[in-house]
Order: C-alpha cells, then sequence, then structure tokens
C-alpha cells in the first residue's frame, strides 16, 4: 500500500500540476495539507480528489486544511477530522485520521498532520495527535512538520515511531533545503524499500512550495487474531502517558 503526503499551499498555485504528480505517484492513501477550508472549500477538495482519480470523504471541517484521500484499491472504515487549540488570530490547525487498508487486510492507522509556526504549539500538538492515534494498531503519521529532526515535536512523534520517508529536503519546492515533509510509521511495520517516480519538474514547481513524499508499506492479511493485534498499544505506554500530560496542560521536562 502506497502512502503520500502532500502540502499543495491552499490551492493558490496551479492545481492541475499538483493533481498530474499525484496521478504520477499512483498512491493508495494521499494525505494532504493546506487544503481550501472555507468558501467553496468542500467542492474544491472533492474536484480535486475527482481530477486525481481519488476519493475522499468529505466533512473536513475543523481539520486546519488537512485531509486523507483514497484510491479504490483500498477501503476506508473510519474517518475523522480533529481540531487542534490555538492561539489567538493564529491560523486554524487540525489533523486528519482515517483506518483504511486493502480488503482482507488488517487497516492501518493513518494520519495528516500540519504542525504550527510556533514551536511550543507544535510539541503540545504532537503530544495530543499521539494520544489519539495510540492503541489503534500500526500507525502511518504523514504530513508537514514545519520543523526539523531537532525539533521537540519530531522528537516527541519518533519517540514512538520511526522516520521510514526518505531524508531528502523538500521545502521549498525551486530548490528544497529542508526536511519538513515525512512520513513516520509503528515500528512493527514493515516498509518497503522506496521506489522512485519520475515526476516533471515543471509540475513540481507549478503545484506547490513543497515536494511531496511517499513510501510503500507491507501490510497484513486479516485473521482471527487481528481483534487482539488492534487493540495492543502501537505506540509505547510511556509516550501515551506524556501525551495525556501534555493534553493536560503540563509538558514533561
Amino acid at each position: 500500500m502506497r502512502v503520500a503526503s502532500y502540502n499543495l499551499k491552499d490551492f493558490t498555485l496551479d492545481r492541475h500540476a499538483a493533481a498530474r504528480v499525484v496521478r504520477a505517484i499512483d498512491p493508495d492513501v494521499l494525505c494532504l495539507q493546506e487544503v481550501p477550508r472555507r468558501l467553496f472549500g468542500a467542492w474544491r477538495v472533492s474536484a480535486f480528489a475527482a481530477e486525481c482519480g481519488m476519493y475522499w470523504s468529505g466533512r473536513h471541517r475543523g481539520s486546519g486544511g488537512t485531509t486523507i484521500l483514497t484510491s479504490l484499491r483500498v477501503q476506508v472504515s473510519e474517518s475523522r477530522h480533529h481540531r487542534l487549540r490555538v492561539a489567538a488570530l493564529q491560523r486554524t490547525r487540525g489533523y486528519a485520521v482515517a483506518r483504511v487498508g486493502p480488503a482482507g487486510s488488517q487497516p492501518l492507522v493513518v494520519a495528516s498532520v500540519h504542525l504550527s509556526l510556533d514551536a511550543a504549539e507544535r510539541e503540545r500538538h504532537a503530544a495530543q495527535i499521539l494520544q489519539t492515534v495510540a492503541g489503534g494498531g500500526q500507525v502511518l503519521l504523514a504530513g508537514d512538520l514545519n520543523e526539523g529532526e531537532s525539533g521537540r515535536a519530531w522528537q516527541r512523534f519518533a519517540s514512538g515511531l520511526r522516520l521510514v520517508s526518505p531524508t531528502t529536503p523538500t521545502y521549498p519546492a525551486p530548490a528544497p533545503r529542508r526536511l519538513l515533509d515525512v512520513v513516520f510509521a509503528s515500528p512493527g511495520l514493515t516498509v518497503l524499500p522506496h521506489r522512485d517516480v519520475p515526476l516533471p519538474e515543471a509540475d513540481l514547481l507549478a503545484a506547490s512550495d513543497h515536494r511531496p513524499v511517499w513510501v510503500d508499506v507491507e501490510v497484513r492479511p486479516a485473521h482471527p487474531a487481528s481483534a487482539e493485534v488492534e487493540t495492543g498499544p502501537e505506540v509505547p505506554a510511556s509516550v501515551v502517558e506524556d501525551a495525556e500530560a501534555s493534553a493536560a496542560g503540563g509538558l514533561p521536562s
């Protein structure tokens, strides 16, 4: 199953070029950041999904511009959008979560995230996101973290998950210098060797100020013990405890 992540700058650039990039990558699951949220936002996202040859659950109100598209090769058993609390007058933030996988497989918990420009807010939001996805099965968390590996939000994700996407810089698109767009996965999830896809440079530059990332993962077939597997925590308990403390207003030292 291929999972991709792409920040699309609110469709302020060339949406058609972005759709061509997505069709070339051909993901089963596409985690998006910075999609339109306000006037005609739902219609514009739906039209983009159709142009990509993908499908959208809709109802992304409160998501901070994050959402998830899927192909017909997978089934979506649950799709949710969550709002994150931000300081007054700041850009709204949120994240999208879906349980998704090919028919007959154990579904994965996939989250699309776009963290704040404020470091303290990023760490607090990372803790809340981890608290939501913990204990639901194997996890893939993808998105724009707005910080590198030295950041505290990045480190919080890395304490329970592992970086599985390429470490090639993704921002800014014309001359990438920073790795902001990444995919993290549960320790037990099998990630296949990365397969490059030829993408027209002109489309990459026209579509967004970020470059996309993607990973291929091996999904397990469903079996009688799947319920036991899915209820076991895939994020270590210590990370969940830290997340609970953070969500309550006190970050651990």
